[in-house]
């Protein structure tokens, strides 16, 4: 597939309140968390946005933008509309935005091919990742036709990324894992503690 009309969005808005700081710029293994998501998905796009309200640190590259909210308060789904308003913005080509969170250190490059792998671009407008029964409504690739649509409702009040991904009429990718849940996400100083121990059986 062609991923130049692709463009990858970390979505790195957020609160983190159960976490009490900012969970993009916590260290894992002496990395920042937001850097293990931009190391997989800046390599294999052309650009990469990252949305964030706050000044952050993230690694260095000339393929990397950063955008803030066009408005407060709004959730994931206000993050993804501002994203679809900076394609638009800038004037850029894109045709699709591919969102990820930035607290999921142990997802790879495989299991990004793996999705695009099996998505058909005729049959939705809207596709999410699913594994061992729980969907992942952050790691989605959303059709800029959705824009419009998308900031109708988000006016009207709604904020709950499932509840309109099934308004639309959401597809879903099935993806099995063998070891390292490539999902596991760091919510809380207990979930980190649970990532590092991850890393140390991983190197035995």
């Amino acid at each position: 597939m062609d991923l130049n009309n692709i463009l990858s969005v970390v979505l790195a808005g957020g609160k983190s309140q159960r976490f009490g700081r900012d969970k993009s710029q916590v260290k894992l293994e002496n990395k920042l968390l937001i850097d293990y998501i931009l190391d997989v998905v800046v390599g294999e796009f052309k650009e990469t946005l990252i949305v964030a309200n706050e000044p952050i640190k993230f690694m260095q590259s000339k393929k990397i933008s950063i955008v803030k909210d066009f408005k407060n308060g709004l959730g994931p789904l206000g993050g993804i509309l501002s994203a679809m308003k900076w394609v638009k913005e800038k004037n850029k080509k894109y045709k699709w935005i591919s969102t990820f969170p930035t607290d999921t250190p142990f997802f790879t490059k495989k299991e990004l091919k793996f999705f695009y792998e099996n998505i058909n671009f005729n049959e939705s407008k809207l596709f999410f990742i699913k594994n061992q029964n729980t969907r992942h409504n952050i790691f989605g690739l959303w059709s800029l036709d959705l824009m419009e649509e998308l900031e109708a409702d988000l006016l009207k009040g709604e904020r709950k990324v499932e509840l309109w991904a099934e308004s639309i009429g959401v597809k879903i990718v099935n993806i099995d894992y063998k070891k390292i849940d490539p999902f596991f996400n760091i919510n809380t100083e207990e979930d980190l503690k649970k990532a590092i121990k991850i890393i140390d059986n991983d190197k035995l």
